[in-house]
């Protein structure tokens, strides 16, 4: 898929994210939008996947670790064909499926329940090395945010994925620099990410802008030709991007817009999305 084609995917992801924690009154807006070019890029283009076979034996795997932002992963499981996209504004009502958090047992294409941060990962690893030991080809994605890695269980996955040479394992960090109590400079510095992961013997990207569709290709292509040892990527990102009164901005960590900044940002995305050429369209 091109590049301007992925960057409209993206965009119509946004728009979902919008709608769902609209239509919730709640969730995390923020950093499922600074994750979505990340999430477009593994779903429409990276994983091995077919959503008319959510559970497809050599299927490539993908763990949400940061579980809060379901809405990003749920909006790109919708466009990308796993359910409709009309059920988004359902997020966290009585009797959807959409739960807060990701849901394996209800949500077509959800491969691990999350949600309680820093386990994401282990649950990745031990996939990765399930595939290894049964002689499978597949590949495990986990996304972890720059604040859940201040998590203890997160450098223990690492060092036994590192020790274990899990080549088809790819951490990626969506290092947009804030959490839910502001800057992680300030609550608890995880820096330096990278001399982290490469102490756990992980092969290290800095992805300079994790939003930027073109560099976010280069950086999975590097992490598919790495062998003997599992690849991080860490994203920088911008929080709340594509929604100019959310973007940078801590405060959109987890609350959901109002009926005006709903409009707000869903203006936002059309502009974004007509200087794009307008939306992608069904898959």
């Amino acid at each position: 898929m091109d590049i301007l084609e992925l960057k409209k995917h993206a965009n119509d992801v946004r728009k979902g994210i919008i709608e769902a924690v609209h239509g919730a009154k709640a969730g995390h807006p923020g950093g499922s939008l600074s994750a979505a070019d990340i999430f477009t890029y593994l779903y429409f283009e990276e994983m091995n996947i077919d959503p008319e076979n959510p559970k497809m034996e050599d299927r490539d795997r993908f763990v949400l670790s940061k579980g809060h932002t379901a809405p990003g992963l749920y909006s790109t499981l919708a466009h990308r064909g796993y359910f409709p996209v009309a059920d988004l504004p359902t997020l966290r009502h009585l009797g959807s499926y959409l739960q807060g958090h990701p849901c394996l047992q209800h949500v077509p294409g959800v491969d691990m329940s999350s949600g309680s941060l820093g386990q994401g990962i282990s649950a990745a690893v031990g996939m990765a090395l399930g595939a290894r030991l049964s002689g499978r080809d597949f590949r495990v994605y986990t996304l972890l945010g720059d604040g859940e890695i201040q998590e203890g269980q997160v450098w223990e996955a690492a060092m036994f994925a590192g020790h274990r040479k899990l080549d088809n394992l790819v951490a990626i960090v969506d290092n947009n620099g804030l959490q839910i109590d502001g800057r992680i400079d300030d609550v608890c510095s995880p820096n330096p990410i990278d001399r982290k992961f490469e102490a756990f013997n992980f092969h290290v990207i800095n992805l300079k802008d994790g939003n930027d569709m073109e560099q976010v290709r280069a950086a999975f292509a590097e992490a598919r030709a790495t062998k003997g040892m599992p690849t991080a990527i860490i994203a920088h990102t911008l929080k709340g991007k594509g929604v100019s009164f959310m973007e940078g901005n801590a405060d959109w960590h987890g609350k959901a817009p109002n009926d005006a900044e709903y409009e707000t940002a869903m203006a936002d995305l059309e502009k974004l999305g007509a200087a794009l050429g307008g939306s992608a369209g069904a898959n």
